[in-house]
């Protein structure tokens, strides 16, 4: 009696399978970094997890440029992304003390040089470029999930008196933070939403960035709020009207549905809203500060146009240019933390806070190193879908182009202090890569590659 021959199975060979692993690899220590951002953060403290994390992701990036042995950027990349160095490191010359040089040069570079170039070194291909940005939605969904229970249950930070509102892990310090990890998210998914042609991904997308504003609203951030508006706007009309005016539709009968069916804070969600637009009528207190602050910068400038009073210089030279409109301290609370004063020290706006700081010459380099960014990013995004009508590139490049412009209009009214700053290097990277990276790396594959 013959005994049956076993089946033969056809074997991947190993090479190839490394080939298909070794873009999604690559990224795991910038998904890290994302993932740890997902902890709670301790008040004072200065260095997060995450950004402790950010040393690994330049560490695997040093590795794989001595492991190519060739030139790791363009032309063209190290110019842009090099460019912020030459304004940080004049502004580093004039601080007031060799503390404030070294903490701010280091942050600096981390934020806007380094870890950017890291991520654009380490995101191989659209595959590995997807895996950060879904990695950005599911941060975002852990964060506003924890902001919601924290708003229904009174248990978030102070505002207005009630501990209602959402700030996520990140605690009442760092009321921006949360705001600014659920509106990446809502950006990166709707990016993902408006450029994928499979149906249940586009579904999954959508609804994750649909989900996403609830806790954005929850988080009574007028900035992030604005950018959030201004980032998916543009996204859907790089999209298409026609998919513009369905999206426009949804979340509009989504917000109707949450704000006015439900009642969810309906009353000061209207009351922050309006706010936005009260500057000379009877402001808050907070509009207040912040447009004191303002004209603070401005005047720092103006006392040191070119080179600005130096890193980390604003909060010492603030009280001698600020008028007495300015509290100088906001009222933070809540949230599992105790009531507190926390001093104002940045003009809450990232280009002011670099004029002021590293004058017209940091202005010129950091911001334009920046605008050098989206133009780059945009002229690639409009050139694929010229030549190629889309292509499966193009999901990543409305998410990227989203989360950098939403980052650019932020900046008007925030900086990048606190533990969401290593967020904004990630996003640089990101747009790095799609604008700046070798054609290889970002275009979409041969027909036979397409899947």
């Amino acid at each position: 009696m013959s005994t049956p021959s076993a089946v033969s199975l056809p074997l991947v060979p190993a090479p190839a399978v490394l080939r298909r692993v070794r873009p999604v690899l690559s990224v795991l220590p910038v998904v890290a970094v994302v993932v740890l951002l997902g902890l709670p953060v301790a008040p004072d403290r200065a260095v997060t997890p995450a950004d402790a994390a950010s040393g690994l992701v330049l560490l695997c990036a040093l590795v794989q440029v001595v492991r190519r042995a060739g030139r790791p950027l363009t032309r063209t990349a190290a110019v842009v992304l090099g460019l912020p160095v030459l304004g940080i490191a004049v502004a580093a010359a004039g601080a007031a003390g060799t503390g404030d040089a070294i903490t701010g040069l280091a942050r600096y570079l981390q934020v806007f040089v380094l870890v950017p170039i890291a991520v654009l070194l380490l995101v191989r291909d659209r595959r590995g470029a997807r895996l950060v940005l879904w990695s950005l939605v599911g941060l975002a969904l852990w964060q506003g999930a924890i902001g919601v229970r924290q708003y229904l249950t009174g248990t978030g930070a102070l505002y207005q008196g009630a501990e209602i509102r959402a700030v996520g892990t990140f605690g009442p310090s760092h009321v921006m933070a949360m705001a600014t990890v659920v509106a990446f998210g809502v950006v990166a998914a709707t990016g993902l939403a408006l450029g994928t042609r499979a149906r249940r991904r586009r579904l999954v997308a959508a609804g994750c960035a649909l989900a996403l504003l609830v806790p954005l609203a929850m988080s009574f951030s007028r900035g992030a709020w604005i950018a959030t508006a201004v980032a998916c706007g543009a996204q859907l009309l790089l999209a298409g009207v026609r998919q513009a005016v369905k999206v426009f539709a949804a979340a509009v009968a989504a917000s109707v549905v949450l704000v006015g069916g439900f009642g969810l804070g309906a009353a000061a969600l209207e009351e922050r809203l309006t706010s936005i637009t009260q500057v000379t009528d009877a402001p808050d207190q907070s509009v207040v500060d912040r447009y004191t602050m303002w004209a603070a910068a401005v005047d720092m400038w103006r006392g040191h146009p070119v080179t600005g009073v130096g890193l980390r210089g604003f909060p010492a030279h603030r009280d001698g240019h600020a008028s007495l409109a300015l509290s100088s301290a906001g009222d933070t609370g809540g949230a599992g933390q105790a009531f507190r004063r926390q001093p104002l020290l940045s003009p809450h706006n990232m280009y002011l806070l670099v004029l002021s700081e590293q004058g017209m010459l940091g202005l010129l380099t950091v911001a334009g190193s920046w605008l050098a960014l989206l133009v780059c990013a945009l002229r690639r995004l409009r050139r694929l879908q010229r030549l190629r009508r889309g292509g499966p590139a193009r999901d990543c490049a409305l998410a990227v182009c989203g989360l950098l412009l939403w980052q650019l209009v932020n900046f008007l009214y925030a900086d990048t202090g606190g533990p969401s700053a290593v967020l904004t290097a990630i996003c640089l990277g990101l747009a790095a890569w799609w604008a700046l990276a070798d054609t290889e790396t970002t275009a979409p594959p041969t027909k036979s590659g397409t899947r």
